[in-house]
């Protein structure tokens, strides 16, 4: 069993390169040696800390670092957990795209934005390939707050237009996700810069999956959890999620995470084959999964961590394997982005691997919505275009 975070009495920043740490009173997106941040490890709760007449993340509220007052809320969360079949074998399904947004980045969202306004912050800049921009860019509509996301010049229409509609100010960088990264970077001096993938108070809000799949588990966690994987937000969620609940009392182990990645861009999945938690060169090419095409990872060793320690993998998939899946989850009913595909192509992979030995128990996250990528979807389906004429 994995040994589980020690609680500390007061949260505070904590550098991940030095160690010190910082309060929490004024917005720090990274520490002053340029590492990123981390919070110090949270209490967790019981099944009676739940306020089960909120139906959505708020409903933990007593584990959630951040007032409850100033909540920024769309009714994220509490999404819905469906038992079904995968290649013949019960796997329980997690519609986390059934969010406001259209995606699982509403859960960090509205805490990490319900933070910055508690403490004075009345504009923000983001990067994104499309989900958490969409995601930024409706809670901070929501909050009143100002809002710039920059975005890949190649990103699917559907998000980009979501971004558009909500009043921030979208800017098209045309290169690479890390192109996008780095370009926020540079204007980073002169706005607050709200990085899901920096700012820490992301992750205490994608925590709480991690409660929502105990407390629908009936107050017991899976043996294996499957979720796509791009820079880690989720992964870290979880286990930032299961060892709060580990580490209180309320369950006695941890669960298994499989974090998976699109072949064509993989900086996990290359680390994980050369047997090192350090980021290691690799050529990235386009993938369908357009969500979780990371190149530089700003949390790499952590989010290895987590999966090793937690006694999971990192799975790899191939375009054709993404789009199988991606067909077969329709076929369910499951209308998802191929970047959601990804974790069905996964249990394909796990489960024809004596080597991963799946429980019986098994829980795969299905991230965003296929309302985002249509066009992507008609082309791996082979239809015509769904906006010509007929």
């Amino acid at each position: 069993m994995a040994k589980a975070l020690v609680p500390s009495a007061q949260t505070r920043y904590v550098s991940a390169g030095t160690g010190e740490t910082y309060g929490v009173d004024g917005a720090m997106w990274r520490a002053p040696d340029g590492s990123h941040l981390n919070l110090t490890p949270g209490h967790g709760l019981s099944p009676g800390d739940i306020d089960r007449e909120e139906n959505s993340i708020w409903r933990y509220a007593s584990a959630i670092r951040v007032d409850r007052a100033t909540a920024i809320t769309l009714g994220e969360g509490w999404t819905p957990f469906l038992k079904s079949q995968w290649l013949g074998r019960e796997t329980w399904f997690k519609l986390e795209y059934l969010a406001p947004t259209g995606s699982f980045k509403d859960r960090g969202t509205s805490v990490l934005l319900s933070y910055l306004r508690s403490v004075g912050i009345d504009s923000i800049l983001e990067d994104s390939s499309g989900n958490a921009g969409a995601s930024m860019c409706a809670y901070a509509a929501a909050g009143g707050l100002r809002c710039k996301v920059l975005v890949p010049a190649a990103i699917p229409q559907g998000k980009a237009v979501q971004m558009v509609g909500m009043g921030a100010d979208v800017t098209y960088v045309e290169g690479t996700r890390q192109d996008v990264a780095d370009a926020a970077l540079r204007l980073a001096q002169d706005m607050f810069y709200a990085s899901h993938n920096w700012q820490p108070y992301f992750l205490e809000g994608t925590k709480t999956l991690a409660f929502e799949l105990w407390e629908q588990f009936g107050f017991s966690v899976p043996d294996d959890v499957v979720v796509p994987l791009g820079y880690g937000s989720n992964v870290l969620g979880l286990w930032l999620g299961f060892n709060e609940l580990l580490s209180c009392g309320a369950i006695d182990r941890l669960p298994r995470i499989h974090g998976v990645q699109a072949e064509n861009c993989a900086a996990f999945g290359t680390a994980w084959a050369a047997g090192t938690d350090e980021w290691t060169r690799f050529e990235p090419r386009p993938t369908v999964a357009d969500g979780i095409a990371s190149v530089r990872p700003v949390r790499m060793k952590e989010v290895m961590s987590a999966v090793r320690l937690s006694g999971g993998s990192i799975v790899t998939v191939s375009e054709e394997e993404i789009a199988t899946a991606l067909k077969a989850l329709m076929a369910q009913g499951f209308f998802v982005e191929p970047t959601s595909a990804t974790a069905g192509a996964a249990l394909t992979r796990l489960q024809a691997s004596p080597e991963a030995a799946l429980g019986s128990k098994t829980a795969a996250i299905l991230t965003g919505s296929g309302l985002k990528a249509t066009q992507c979807i008609a082309d791996i389906l082979g239809s015509p275009n769904p906006s010509a004429p007929a």
